[in-house]
């Protein structure tokens, strides 16, 4: 049985914004300072940094976490601002926001995070990396790149192809075009693939790609199986 189990979508949502922003404008920007690289990962019943300089943080349901050399301290999320402080830095608006990042908002107020949507994001994110590395690692993958969970997109995401084919492979956790999460393959250049738009295949709402919602995953699959079939098929439909 299909163990995604979303909570209700408003809940799913508010909790989602409130990650989305935590990620993006305190988490993110720790490592960005140490490494220049900003991406996560999925992490333990939840996401967060790799590993760098001997220090990882992540969120695990409503508690951030912070592990220097081995030693471990925790934090419940409240606010930003709580957030920036439990961590030893400041918000930071611009480093690693995209166009589509909620706003920085008002830094002291309560983030507001559900325990269960916390965690079935953490899920979600768990299940996108373990497909995303096995499409990556296809032979018929060409110059795949290495699954990262990009913290202004808030969502895990690989690129592949060639020149003329090269498309962006994700499992978004919802977003204004779709709410509820969904995968997808957005195509970067559809007019050198000559790509049939008329196609039930090619059927996201914003972009040039193809979408399978989470609502529309067989009830009786393992997730990743699902993720991979998806993604391999869309590639595949790309040519």
């Amino acid at each position: 049985m299909n163990p995604l189990t979303p909570p209700d979508l408003a809940t799913l949502t508010s909790t989602r914004l409130a990650l989305h922003r935590l990620a993006t404008y305190v988490i993110a920007p720790v490592r960005y300072q140490a490494t220049q690289r900003f991406g996560l990962r999925a992490t333990e019943n939840g996401f967060g940094t790799p590993p760098f300089n001997d220090r990882q943080i992540r969120v695990e349901g409503r508690e951030l976490i912070d592990t220097v050399a081995g030693a471990e301290r925790r934090h419940g999320i409240s606010s930003l601002s709580a957030a920036a402080e439990f961590l030893g830095t400041s918000i930071d608006p611009d480093t690693a926001a995209e166009h589509d990042s909620p706003a920085v908002g008002d830094a002291d107020a309560d983030l507001s995070i559900d325990e269960t949507a916390s965690r079935f994001l953490g899920q979600w994110f768990e299940v996108a990396f373990a497909a995303l590395a096995q499409v990556g690692n296809d032979a018929a993958s060409v110059d795949a790149s290495e699954p990262q969970l990009w913290p202004g997109h808030f969502d895990p995401a690989i690129e592949v192809g060639d020149e003329d084919h090269r498309g962006s492979y994700g499992a978004s956790p919802g977003d204004h075009g779709i709410e509820e999460p969904y995968l997808y393959l957005s195509v970067w250049w559809p007019d050198k693939v000559g790509l049939d738009t008329n196609n039930t295949r090619w059927n996201a709402p914003s972009f040039t790609g193809s979408v399978l919602r989470l609502s529309d995953f067989p009830a009786d699959a393992d997730p990743v199986d699902i993720a991979v079939e998806f993604w391999r098929s869309s590639r595949d439909a790309l040519g």
